[in-house]
């Protein structure tokens, strides 16, 4: 078998990363719309928030945790059934969105909790002095509040989706991680194998840089 240079593989390399783009990027949105809305309700069913409940907050905390705990190649293939039946066929970056939006749902959610956890209690207090509804206080006050943790929780939860959208090419998802095991490891393509790491480690590095960027941002001004 011919083995491609790196400089030969470029295109299909090319190709890959607009599969792991397309995948990521529409998990990382069903994500952050999910996961925040998970999370809110979590805070305000918690002991301490503004809508107590024990029963619901006890069972969709343990949805989430178990979620949690589940390894994501494991989970991944759990789902092949459901994906299939949802999208038409279980192969290919459109069908990974399903795992990969699944996986990483608990872990984003959690981190929402945790961000409207550190709201200050006075001022949600000064809300409801005010007359505002728990919705209002929501909209206007723990979310905009917490905005800096949940950019800062959405940037590593994107780093997270690149890394399992690698996986995803395990059962032929597609995607940079398809491209490494296809024309790197397969073919015993050091090179190949080796151009695809330090694509993805540049990926993350300018995708953590710019997050931290928006949290420093937000910080300032706060400050």
């Amino acid at each position: 078998m011919n083995q491609k240079t790196w400089i030969e593989a470029l295109p299909e390399l090319l190709e890959a990363l607009g599969e792991t783009a397309w995948m990521v990027g529409w998990a990382f949105l069903i994500v952050v719309l999910v996961g925040t809305a998970v999370g809110v309700l979590l805070r305000l069913w918690a002991s301490d928030g503004l809508t107590p409940s024990r029963g619901l907050y006890a069972v969709v905390g343990a949805v989430v945790n178990i979620a949690r705990s589940l390894p994501f190649l494991i989970l991944m293939i759990a789902l092949i059934g459901f994906t299939r039946w949802l999208v038409g066929t279980a192969y290919g970056p459109t069908p990974a969105i399903v795992p990969l939006a699944v996986g990483a749902i608990p872990f984003y959610a959690r981190v929402v909790e945790a961000a409207l956890r550190e709201v200050a209690p006075g001022k949600i207090e000064a809300a409801q002095v005010m007359g505002a509804t728990t919705w209002d206080i929501v909209r206007k006050v723990l979310l905009p509040e917490a905005l800096p943790g949940l950019v800062a929780g959405a940037t590593l939860t994107l780093v997270t989706l690149i890394g399992y959208s690698t996986m995803a090419g395990v059962i032929g998802g597609g995607g940079v991680g398809d491209f490494a095991i296809r024309y790197g490891y397969q073919r015993f393509n050091e090179p190949v194998l080796l151009m695809s790491v330090v694509v993805l480690i540049i990926i993350v590095q300018l995708v953590q840089s710019i997050g931290d960027w928006l949290v420093s941002r937000m910080a300032h001004r706060r400050g």
